[in-house]
């Protein structure tokens, strides 16, 4: 059994680097045992772009000012208010002093972006993406003395009463023992493990496409669970989002994703519409997409545009199918074409006075009598040639986790477990009861992993 280090940080992304660095800087000696080998480290903070973050006027990358009340509120509609409010608050409000914080630890903001993201004032963007953090991070870990194994996976934390006195894992073919201070878990979801997945969803689950790292498989998370550590949850929510249906089963990120939703019309495979595509800008209502396209046949939706909408949106990786007629593209989708024609046509025909049309905020431009509405950005789809992408639910991380304190404290029972603390995607759903706001993943695995390096630190020292 090995002793010599204060605090072991399991997993290897943004909430785990957090916390090492900061443990780090408070002179412990830290260990990180990430499961997935170096080229793969990073879990889902690979794929990330950027971080939400409060401001009471310009901030680095950040133009004018983004309140307390006014990202709470945000929160607020994407949740429908199941979220603990005390948490969240404490989160926003923390998260004005984690920008310069990052910039100090070696990350990079690009300058603020415009465009259909209407970002420019709630979320700083990493440049070079979420790999160049994660990297960066590493950097500074190692200047700080963090050790790092690669391809640990941890299989178990030994309980006695209220503390953690051991840690088992694998490492090539041999397993090893550790029995550090203190432990931070930071290993995210069991979003990857779709047994899992359909355990909790039923057999709709194995049509999911996982967008993010194929080393979140929840071991972690099952073996806390299963000794009685709290939990906070429900294991159907998750972080969900509409990808493009291309894209591969594990790890696609970030590129995958579909922006085009907000200028097209959604139908299924019957080639119907089921949801109002502008019910908000795309940065607060995106998330609900994955959820909406899981509840339809297959689970499989197509975004449909045309000519007028081809450049609004950041583009996928992937080309969107192209056809001069209506029916020639729903032949290249598998969709029915007298119904998608029937579809566009009743559609077109509930537009009304597009002259206000505004892609880069809410316009009002709506249908009229037409079930369900569109209520923002609804102008006819006329102008050949016209474009369809196929939708599928891409799953980003699961809600199902570790309850926390404001301190990042897990517990058992009533009783605070001595020296056992989280962050990250393992523990947002003490936050996110359902949906999701961009950017926000960033800003919990980042405030709360400082907060667990420095509570781990305290009490290993």
């Amino acid at each position: 059994m090995n002793t010599s280090f204060d605090i072991a940080v399991i997993g290897g992304g943004n909430a785990a680097l957090c916390a090492a660095m900061t443990a780090a800087e408070a002179g412990a000696r830290v260990i990180i045992l990430e499961a997935a080998p170096k080229p793969y480290r990073g879990g889902n903070s690979r794929h990330t772009r950027n971080f939400r973050c409060m401001h009471s006027g310009p901030l680095g990358p950040l133009i004018e000012s983004y309140c307390e009340d006014e990202y709470l509120d945000d929160l607020l509609k994407v949740t429908g208010g199941k979220t603990d409010e005390a948490l969240a608050r404490m989160v926003i409000r923390s998260s004005e002093e984690c920008l310069p914080w990052m910039e100090e630890h070696g990350v990079r903001f690009q300058p603020s972006l415009s465009g259909t993201l209407s970002l420019a004032r709630t979320n700083a963007f990493f440049l070079g993406g979420g790999k160049s953090l994660v990297n960066a991070y590493y950097r500074t870990a190692a200047s700080l003395g963090v050790e790092v194994r690669y391809e640990a996976k941890v299989t178990h934390l030994e309980m006695e009463d209220d503390r953690v006195v051991g840690i088992d894992y694998t490492h090539g073919s041999e397993t090893h023992r550790i029995a550090p201070k203190a432990v931070v878990v930071a290993s995210g979801g069991f979003q990857a493990d779709i047994d899992w997945l359909a355990r909790a969803w039923g057999p709709a689950a194995r049509n999911f496409l996982i967008r993010g790292t194929p080393y979140n498989r929840g071991e972690v998370l099952s073996d806390l669970l299963d000794q009685g550590i709290e939990q906070v949850g429900d294991p159907t929510q998750c972080h969900a989002v509409a990808i493009d249906g291309r894209a591969p089963k594990f790890d696609g990120g970030i590129v995958t994703r579909l922006d085009c939703v907000p200028f097209s019309i959604v139908v299924n495979k019957d080639g119907d519409r089921f949801y109002d595509e502008g019910e908000d800008v795309w940065p607060k209502r995106y998330a609900i997409w994955g959820r909406l396209v899981a509840n339809e046949p297959d689970q499989v939706g197509f975004a449909i545009i045309d000519s007028k909408a081809i450049d609004l949106f950041m583009p996928s990786v992937f080309p969107p199918i192209k056809a001069d007629t209506l029916e020639e593209l729903a032949a290249n989708l598998e969709l029915p074409p007298e119904k998608l024609r029937a579809t566009v046509e009743a559609f077109n025909a509930a537009c009304g006075d597009t002259s206000g049309f505004m892609p880069t905020e809410l316009d009002g431009v709506a249908t009229n009598g037409l079930s369900p509405p569109k209520t923002n950005w609804a102008r006819p789809i006329s102008d050949p040639p016209f474009y369809g992408y196929s939708l599928k639910t891409g799953v980003t991380f699961t809600y199902l986790g570790l309850k926390v304190d404001e301190t990042a404290q897990c517990s058992i029972g009533n009783r605070p477990v001595a020296n056992l603390w989280a962050a990250g995607e393992t523990m947002a759903g003490s936050i996110l009861g359902q949906g999701y706001l961009a950017g926000f993943g960033m800003t919990i695995g980042t405030v709360f992993g400082r907060i667990a390096g420095r509570e781990a630190a305290a009490f290993a020292n």
